[in-house]
């Protein structure tokens, strides 16, 4: 049996009795600011799936906008997605991936909703894995042939005082930061001035646009902001405006491009390789593709020359299930880990790794290695009425 966990992984069939969805939502003092919308509050949506041996795996699925998302994604998941999975035995979870996606692919354009649907997939995939693993004994990042060591850099830091959560994040451990831009040119240069002089030269700098700006503009502040010796400038014009453009402003920037949590399917991943636009690729292993879709990616990114850098901004189970997408590659980069405030972050993934100078050493226990603490977070629970 080949897999992505290579042809002797130990693999052997399963069969799910379960597949729930759980919905937590956190209120937050300080909301997260993006160039396009605002976070109130923090959602989460994990995936339990349980075989019929009682083995249980974890997932998630990415839910952050819209602001009533998390709910809806939960029903996908358990009205369309759970009675395929529990139709049959799978002999591996790439088999369930690509069988569930096929079977809501004219779902997914009938609703004009391929998007959230592959995002649901997607969390039941990263908890398959954990299952399988979880099986054999296996943590993942072994399974899929990788190291447990691995760089992370604080995402997330708001235009509104980012020095503050910098020098907070720094202090835990981080040596890499990424600003959200797209707020205004002067408040953007003012902002990376301030963590450049707060942080100093060894420090790495990153800014995220999220999709603020077109060619043109994206390639004015590229220019402007140069000189703050920027690893990349992530998603500076729209993630679907056509390749050409992206080509165009490659040649434009002397910053670096970073793209890739808006793409989708591994025909999308290969069109952007096959340009020279993107020097860093960022897939979301919980908005398309799990690890069955991701973990190829990874792979072919690597393989093209570019730097890997999983996307995640959620809950604590997708974050470490990012991590063991990166471990399980290498190569020079980074995981992405939310610098903001968020209980579900660390009580939804027990015991959270540290950050030590830069990066994670993952564990040895199998699957993620982490689980939920349910009684940490049970006030935080929402109801979402599928059933």
């Amino acid at each position: 049996m080949t897999s992505i966990a290579g042809d002797a992984a130990g693999l052997a069939s399963f069969r799910l009795a379960k597949v729930e969805a759980l919905v937590f939502r956190v209120p937050v003092e300080q909301p997260v600011q993006t160039s396009f919308g605002i976070m109130h509050d923090r959602p989460a949506v994990l995936v339990r799936v349980e075989d019929t041996e009682g083995a249980v795996g974890w997932g998630e699925i990415w839910c952050n906008f819209p602001s009533v998302g998390a709910e809806h994604r939960a029903r996908l998941l358990e009205s369309a997605v759970a009675p395929i999975l529990l139709e049959r035995a799978w002999d591996t979870p790439e088999q369930a991936f690509d069988a569930v996606s096929k079977r809501l692919h004219v779902l997914g354009i009938q609703t004009g909703e391929p998007g959230t649907i592959a995002q649901t997939i997607a969390g039941a995939d990263i908890a398959l894995w954990d299952l399988v693993a979880r099986r054999i004994g296996q943590p993942l990042w072994r399974l899929f042939g990788g190291t447990n060591r691995i760089g992370v850099y604080a995402s997330g830091l708001n235009p509104t005082e980012p020095e503050r959560l910098a020098a907070a994040k720094r202090d835990e451990g981080f040596r890499a930061f990424k600003l959200k831009v797209g707020f205004g040119a002067e408040r953007d240069a003012s902002n990376l001035r301030g963590l450049r002089d707060l942080l100093g030269d060894d420090a790495t700098l990153m800014v995220d646009a999220n999709q603020a700006w077109d060619v043109d503009q994206a390639a004015e502040m590229a220019r402007r902001l140069a000189d703050f010796r920027l690893q990349w400038m992530e998603e500076p014009i729209p993630a679907d405006r056509p390749w050409s453009e992206w080509v165009q402003l490659a040649g434009r920037s002397p910053i670096p491009l970073a793209a890739g949590e808006n793409m989708r399917g591994h025909a999308q991943f290969a069109e952007a390789l096959s340009t020279s636009a993107f020097a860093v690729v960022q897939p979301d292993l919980g908005k398309w593709g799990g690890f069955s879709g991701c973990l190829p990616v990874a792979r072919a990114v690597l393989g093209a020359g570019r730097m890997f850098c999983p996307h995640w901004l959620g809950g604590g189970i997708g974050l470490v299930a990012s991590m063991h997408l990166k471990a399980a590659v290498g190569g020079a980069g980074y995981v992405e880990v939310d610098a903001n405030p968020n209980p579900l972050r660390e009580l939804l993934a027990r015991p959270y790794p540290a950050v030590v100078e830069g990066a994670v050493t993952l564990c040895e226990e199998p699957g993620l290695g982490v689980a939920p603490d349910l009684d940490a977070v049970r006030g935080l629970r929402v109801k979402h009425a599928y059933r």
